[in-house]
C-alpha cells in the first residue's frame, strides 16, 4: 500500500485529543530539573497467529511521526489500540481492535497475555499490554482495515520464515512490540526454531 502525502507540515500543539505535551519540573537529589514529556494513553497490542494458514496476521499503516524520519512513514506493526474506552477491560479493547483492524471476532477470555512494558520512556512512558491470539477463517467477520475515515490499515499475513526475515530488515519500520512478540513466539515454538538460523 502506497500513499501520496502532500503538504506535510508541523504546527504547535497546545492540547491534543490523545496526547498532552508538558514541561515536568522536579527536584532530584536536591537539584532542580526539568524534562519535556508527553502525557499519552496506555495501549494494547496483539500478536495474531492464523492456525489454518500458519501465518502471522500483522498490519501496515502510515504513521506521521515515522514520516518525519524516513519520508515514507509506513510501518509494519502488531494490531494495536489505545485503552480509551471507559468501562472496557484491556482484553475487551484488544478483541475490538482485532475485529476492527484485522477482521476476526475473538473471545476476550481466550486472549493470552504475554507481558506488559513501557514505551517511549524518554518522553512518554506509556504502558502497553501485549497479548497473543489464535484465529481461524470461521472467526472472520470482515476484511478489517480499521475505522473508515480514521485509519487506513493493510492487513498482512507472513509465514514464520518471512516474519523472521522482517525482524532483521532495518529497511522496514518495525515497532518494538512487534519484535518482542515475534521473539516470544519463536522462543515458545521449537518446531519453527530452525528458521532462526536460516
Amino acid at each position: 500500500m502506497r500513499h501520496t502525502i502532500d503538504n506535510f507540515r508541523l504546527e504547535p500543539l497546545r492540547k491534543g485529543a490523545y496526547i498532552h505535551p508538558h514541561l515536568a519540573r522536579y527536584t532530584q537529589d536536591g537539584m532542580e530539573k526539568s524534562w519535556e514529556v508527553l502525557e499519552a494513553g496506555d495501549s494494547v497490542a496483539i500478536l495474531i497467529w492464523h492456525r489454518e494458514h500458519e501465518r502471522f496476521v500483522l498490519v501496515r499503516q502510515f504513521r506521521p511521526a515515522v514520516y518525519l524520519h524516513n519520508r515514507e512513514g509506513m510501518t509494519v506493526e502488531l494490531c494495536a489500540g489505545l485503552l480509551d474506552k471507559a468501562g472496557h477491560s484491556p482484553e475487551e479493547v484488544a478483541a475490538e481492535e482485532v475485529e476492527e483492524e484485522c477482521g476476526f471476532r475473538i473471545d476476550p477470555a481466550r486472549l493470552r497475555k504475554i507481558t506488559s512494558f513501557y514505551t517511549s520512556v524518554g518522553f512518554a512512558g506509556s504502558r502497553q499490554n501485549l497479548y497473543y491470539a489464535e484465529v481461524v477463517e470461521s472467526m472472520r467477520v470482515s476484511q478489517g482495515g480499521g475505522i473508515p475515515g480514521e485509519e487506513q490499515i493493510e492487513v498482512l499475513e507472513l509465514d514464520p520464515a518471512a516474519a523472521h526475515q522482517l525482524m532483521e530488515d532495518e529497511k522496514v519500520a518495525r515497532t518494538p512490540g512487534l519484535l518482542y512478540g515475534l521473539c516470544w513466539w519463536f522462543a515458545h515454538h521449537q518446531d519453527f526454531a530452525s528458521l532462526q538460523n536460516t
